[in-house]
């Protein structure tokens, strides 16, 4: 028996990648998935098709699972309606939420349209918004119920050319923490995957020199979708019924559980301070605590496992 069997699963970006393993892992282990998927580009902005993400439900229908597809949009407040409504109508239930769905639109900062910005903030964060506050009182009503949402190290870490994409990440690890906080009495769980997965979406990422060919060709062979969804899944299920509130990362074999923000160092002057004196005490005393400004490859410099 699998880890969840019985349960219903609505997978959001269900037809590719990270989403697709997904919706695959969870119907093998027992669940009856909801898979859904505007059918667009990963840049998002398109009209979309139906196509896409019934070829997934016919591929675990198929394999002797249970599967319906829906192809709303999660930025869409009545698609995601019409997605909660479906797993209900079909399967009388829902029990967890994976919310890997999302678009880039890389630019420098200072070349970004507000276009740029706000379609990806629509997508990642108010989508996010969206599934989560479609389900939580039916999931407070159960007293059952998990979220399954992705972050980025884009935000946990950073990366050049994707303001848009890390300001939206990190906003979805503020509103994970906070649900699981208010949830923990109504056994309503929240956590975060920042995954590390060739997808549609890195494919998206332009190669401009030696480094970052080697950096997308070791994604490729070494970073599957399939191990993202391997951490997923059994966070979805009931056999991870302790953990809430936190922040994974997915590479590789490699899990990591990521710090969250806590005072690690501090400094105060009886008599107050000024402004020069900030300058020439205060951040003096705390530069040896400073991050330094290198994106997530100075932070995960190895090869993946």
């Amino acid at each position: 028996m699998g880890v969840l069997e019985g349960k219903v699963v609505l997978v959001t970006g269900g037809a590719n990648g990270i989403g697709k393993e997904c919706a695959l892992l969870a119907a093998r282990e027992g669940a009856k998935v909801v898979v859904n998927d505007l059918g667009g580009g990963a840049a998002g902005g398109d009209a979309g098709s139906a196509g896409p993400a019934e070829a997934v439900a016919e591929e675990i229908r198929k394999a002797g699972g249970q599967a319906v597809s829906n192809s709303d949009s999660v930025a869409s407040r009545q698609g995601v309606a019409r997605m909660f409504e479906q797993a209900m109508d079909t399967y009388k239930g829902l029990h967890a939420v994976i919310n890997p769905a999302g678009i880039l639109r890389d630019k420098m900062f200072h070349k970004m349209t507000d276009e740029e910005w706000d379609i990806v903030i629509d997508v990642h964060l108010n989508g996010t918004y969206n599934v989560t506050h479609a389900a939580i009182n039916h999931f407070r009503e159960q007293e059952e119920g998990s979220f399954v949402l992705f972050t980025s190290t884009s935000g946990l870490i950073g990366n050049v050319g994707q303001a848009n994409y890390a300001a939206a990440k990190m906003g979805i690890v503020g509103m994970s923490r906070i649900i699981a906080m208010e949830g923990v009495q109504k056994n309503v769980r929240s956590n975060v995957i920042a995954p590390f997965a060739w997808s549609r979406m890195i494919a998206t990422i332009p190669i401009k020199d030696e480094a970052s060919a080697k950096r997308v060709e070791r994604m490729k062979n070494y970073m599957r979708a399939d191990q993202v969804a391997q951490l997923a899944v059994s966070l979805a299920s009931p056999v991870c019924k302790d953990v809430s509130g936190q922040i994974f990362v997915a590479r590789g074999n490699e899990i990591f559980l990521m710090s969250q923000p806590r005072p690690i160092r501090g400094l105060a002057k009886i008599e107050g301070w000024t402004p020069q004196t900030i300058a020439e005490h205060c951040m003096p005393a705390l530069k040896p605590s400073f991050h330094d400004l290198g994106a997530t490859t100075s932070v995960f410099g190895w090869d993946p496992v």
